[in-house]
């Protein structure tokens, strides 16, 4: 967030992270001006108007949001409102890694850290913050976990860029029309969105039933896509049938292959830097030494990402 947005930018173009700052500072913004700003001026007693910023208002948010806990919800409360986050001083000292060694407990009366196995005398105790890709590491805590060793990393496909790719293959305005049909439906089986990804891990696709549905959506022929409109999208047993993996991804039909492949291309567009260029500079500890440390993190970020996203490439061709 405190990135010069030039730097943000040029470092971090195609992961996420601008458009995610971007959000953040919109969503600030407005809940001082409507919020924090208003309750300032009615009590002019407390808040004096040298405190009255909103600078000073992003960097307190900055703070709650990389040093808070929240208790995790059941699942019976989760569709209520979210429990406000606790600030734990002691706490938050204890730094994350996918690999952490010690799991935080909640209780009613206290909050207490518990060793996940043995921590040999003079080692770091690591919490983990939860499963984090390297680009919410870096969006929220403003650090990363170099390659390989951040095994929640993710890449991301964004939705819209999946109809980018299947209108490539489009012939025609009748065609291009019952993609959109087909685009609309799947948007309102709320399978995709405007501003919606694909979410692909290492070894899982994370948003799996998404992205099987879209696939065999913009794939099917035009009369079997009237037939699957018609009975509102498909049952529990077929959708079990049709789960998708990694491994599974060299068996699926021609046609979802070759759209996950376009899309993927079209996704490693959007970077400023090949694959080769990021891994020349890795390979090469002297020029990797003299990177500043947010472009040595921002590389780490990109550099996990197009690896997912070729690995998907191979998987395809």
């Amino acid at each position: 967030m405190f990135w010069p947005e030039e730097e943000r930018r040029r470092l971090l173009q195609g992961t996420g992270v601008p458009e995610a700052v971007d959000k953040d500072l919109v969503n600030i913004r407005g809940e001082y001006y409507t919020i924090v700003l208003p309750f300032m001026e009615a009590h002019p007693d407390l808040f004096r108007p040298s405190v009255r910023s909103l600078e000073l208002y992003r960097q307190l948010v900055a703070l709650v949001m990389a040093y808070s806990f929240q208790e995790p919800l059941e699942e019976e409360e989760e569709e209520k409102e979210p429990n406000s986050p606790l600030m734990v001083p002691a706490a938050d000292i204890l730094n994350h890694l996918a690999n952490h060694n010690a799991n935080l407990e909640y209780s009613a009366d206290y909050l207490r850290m518990v060793a996940t196995r043995s921590i040999p005398k003079g080692h770091e105790i690591f919490n983990t913050y939860g499963q984090m890709a390297n680009w919410q590491l870096i969006h929220m805590y403003g650090f990363v976990e170099p390659y390989p060793d951040n095994t929640d990393d993710t890449a991301d496909i964004q939705m819209v860029t999946v109809r980018e790719a299947a209108l490539q293959g489009v012939k025609g305005e009748a065609e291009r029309l019952l993609l959109f049909e087909r685009w609309d439906f799947l948007c309102k089986m709320e399978m995709v969105g405007e501003e919606g990804a694909f979410v692909i891990g290492r070894e899982e696709v994370l948003t799996e039933e998404e992205l099987t549905t879209t696939l065999k959506v913009l794939c099917m022929p035009a009369e079997e896509f009237r037939a699957f409109k018609n009975q509102d999208g498909w049952g529990k047993n077929e959708r079990e049938e049709n789960n998708l993996t990694i491994t599974s991804i060299p068996k699926l039909k021609a046609s979802w292959r070759q759209l996950l492949r376009d899309s993927v291309l079209l996704t490693l567009q959007t970077y400023t830097t090949d694959l080769k260029t990021e891994q020349d500079v890795l390979s090469n500890k002297e020029a990797y030494a003299k990177l500043s440390w947010r472009e040595q993190q921002a590389l780490q970020v990109r550099y996990g990402q197009k690896m997912i996203l070729h690995q998907l490439l191979a998987l395809t061709s």
